[in-house]
């Protein structure tokens, strides 16, 4: 069975065609090229930028020609990832997506639901003559998975809209309104390596659950980084124990599950003994929370290796013991929001230098502010060169929405229940749209979806025709 013959069937018609483009995070043209020939064949107005971002104008239904406008946006790029049996290449070949009783998968590798049937549903309201709506702006960004970047360099003097329904949100009964704003920190520590004579150790921490640094922080998930250093602080003043190197993570927005330290020992049956005795306690005490951790430690023969001097290695280890990870603070204005967090993601040794790069998020502007300045002052004591980048705006919350009370009727009407109304302490353009457009009033909603970014994503059918009639629906009264 074809996806087009589902409901809403021009929904996924166009879903289908957007699976058949390759569209990866950086790989934007011809999705872009796809969205500027709909809206010439369609004879919409449309602006394309530098940076292939698409905005289409559809006027407004009869009518509705004195409505404010409405924004409607998704994003245009996925999150490219495949199992290990399968082979693709995804700048070249298309996502192959299958039916699988309510739910549309993909063959081997992500689905692109995130955020391909955002993009989808403008299409199918864009392009239907019988919908009742006010001027529609739909907003079509690139890059969204590795930095809000379409959103962060769109131009967005070219909207009149002041009310915006993002479709970037995965759970068809909940309402979002309120997102983590974000920046990375990075500190680099500098030293000169020495050489030394001893045996080669190799320590691995793994098996621990990782997950999002943003929708996992407050499920007292270890952090990897942060337990090695635990795990060498037992060995600080030991100076038989050197450093080599000390190697976790590759995502900053990520809780590192695995972290590898290469140490080099004077007397090896005397580190096996302790270090042994040690993780086993550390094993018993964190079972309840990371059931599946587990180490490895393998001893090579004598050899000359080039070390850490010895204060460098006590400054690392200081560093990791004390840093703050994890939840910062909580919201006192939506129960149970993480507001503010931190997280080392990744812990990398360079030939001269040792890199900490952090993940801060908070739904308040001022309090991730206070968090670089905290993490200045916590670096001030250690010869190191700190940067910062990769900031992007929170979304914060709004008591007064009319949008917001618009839609939890529509929906209520529809599925004859509640929306729950939350805010997440993640990332959403919401919050790059809500910076630059004075007095925004925005929602983030989305179908069910399950899995997304690894190559067992799922969308669920009956949800996305279900939220698209809400969607219609809030339109048909948005005048």
């Amino acid at each position: 069975m074809k996806l087009s013959n589902l409901e809403p069937k021009r929904v996924f018609h166009y879903f289908e065609k957007i699976c058949s483009i390759p569209h990866g995070s950086g790989d934007m043209k011809r999705i872009a090229d796809f969205c500027e020939e709909f809206a010439k064949e369609n004879f919409f107005r449309y602006i394309r930028d530098n940076s292939d971002n698409v905005v289409i104008f559809k006027p407004a239904s009869q009518g509705y020609e004195n409505a404010e406008p409405v924004i409607l946006q998704g994003h245009l790029d996925m999150v490219c990832q495949k199992s290990e049996n399968t082979e693709i290449d995804f700048s070249a070949e298309c996502i192959r997506p299958y039916i699988d009783g309510d739910f549309v998968k993909a063959e081997g590798t992500t689905l692109g639901a995130d955020n391909g049937i955002a993009v989808a549903m403008i299409l199918a309201i864009l392009e239907n003559k019988d919908y009742k709506h006010p001027p529609i702006e739909a907003i079509f960004t690139v890059d969204e998975e590795i930095g809000l970047l379409g959103a962060g360099s769109l131009d967005c003097s070219v909207l009149k809209g002041k009310k915006m329904i993002n479709l970037d949100s995965e759970e068809d009964n909940i309402v979002t309104v309120s997102c983590a704003g974000g920046r990375y920190f990075k500190v680099n520590l500098p030293f000169n390596r020495m050489k030394k004579t001893g045996y080669p150790v190799s320590l691995i921490l793994k098996g621990l659950q990782g997950g999002h640094s943003g929708v996992e922080i407050h499920k007292g998930r270890v952090n990897a980084n942060i337990l090695m250093g635990r795990v060498l602080n037992h060995f600080r003043d030991n100076n038989g124990v050197n450093l080599i190197s000390v190697d976790g993570g590759d995502k900053a927005n990520a809780i590192t599950n695995l972290c590898i330290a290469k140490l080099l020992v004077e007397d090896k049956d005397a580190f096996l003994n302790k270090s042994e005795a040690y993780l086993q306690s550390i094993k018993a005490e964190i079972f309840a929370r990371e059931p599946e951790f587990f180490y490895e430690i393998a001893v090579a023969d004598s050899e000359d290796a080039f070390v850490l001097p010895e204060e460098t290695k006590k400054a690392v280890i200081r560093s990791l013991v004390t840093s703050p990870q994890g939840v910062v603070d909580m919201s006192a204005e939506i129960e149970g929001l993480v507001e503010t967090s931190m997280n080392l993601g990744i812990l990398k040794t360079n030939e001269d230098s040792i890199l900490f790069h952090y993940s801060f998020r908070s739904n308040k502007k001022t309090a991730i502010d206070f968090l670089q300045d905290k993490m200045t002052a916590f670096f001030s004591n250690v010869p190191c060169e700190i940067e910062v980048s990769g900031s992007y705006p929170s979304w914060e919350y709004k008591a007064d929405s009319p949008l917001r009370e618009l839609y939890c009727s529509c929906y209520r009407d529809h599925y004859g229940a509640d929306a729950n109304v939350e805010a997440i302490h993640a990332g959403l353009e919401c919050g790059v749209f809500d910076s630059k457009i004075e007095n925004l009033d925005c929602i983030s909603v989305g179908p069910n979806m399950f899995d997304v970014h690894t190559f067992n994503e799922r969308l669920s059918i009956s949800s996305t025709e279900n939220l698209f009639k809400v969607v219609v629906a809030v339109l048909e009264k948005s005048i």
